[in-house]
């Protein structure tokens, strides 16, 4: 096991599923808000598409310059996106978010523009998809928290698709 799927597993993430499980069901992802997280469990770098597979809302949401994304990349973790849901500026629970993020992949109108560079990757079906439901605190927060604690390790640079805050 990788050593960032480890932390996430200490720190109260579960799931645990690939977008390609997903893809086929989204039942087991609670409905409360949280925060999650996309893990790329292979070792070597990821093969970059030149865009999406689908050309669903590529108006609204293009895909990102191959070599754009290639510079993006960040060596020496799993970690490809960190996001949130639901809390006091998103009604989302986790199941509607994750849902609509699956949704846009599978190349269906969907509202969820964040962490699309992913649909370039090309085996963007194996990646791990994780999440820890909150109670008591704010997910903008813990997201915020999550992605500059990321940054810190790595010199500064932002999880892959994490594009902006």
């Amino acid at each position: 096991m990788n050593k960032d799927k480890q932390k996430l597993i200490e720190q109260g993430f579960e799931g645990f599923k690939t977008v390609r499980e997903l893809m086929m069901s989204c039942r087991d992802i609670p409905k409360e808000m949280g925060v999650y997280v996309v893990l790329r469990e292979k070792e070597e770098r990821p093969k970059i598409l030149e865009k999406r597979p689908f050309d669903c809302q590529e108006e609204k949401y293009p895909s990102y310059s191959k070599t754009e994304l290639e510079k993006e990349w960040v060596e020496g973790t799993h970690i490809v996106y960190i996001g949130k849901a639901g809390g006091s500026d998103q009604k989302t629970g986790l199941h509607k978010r994750l849902s609509t993020y699956i949704r846009f992949g599978k190349g269906k109108k969907a509202a969820h523009g964040g962490g699309r560079s992913i649909w370039q990757l090309s085996d963007a079906l194996d990646l791990v998809v994780c999440w820890r439901i909150l109670f008591d605190e704010e997910p903008c927060c813990v997201e915020n928290a999550m992605i500059a604690n990321f940054c810190k390790q790595h010199g500064n640079k932002r999880p892959f698709a994490n594009r902006r805050n």
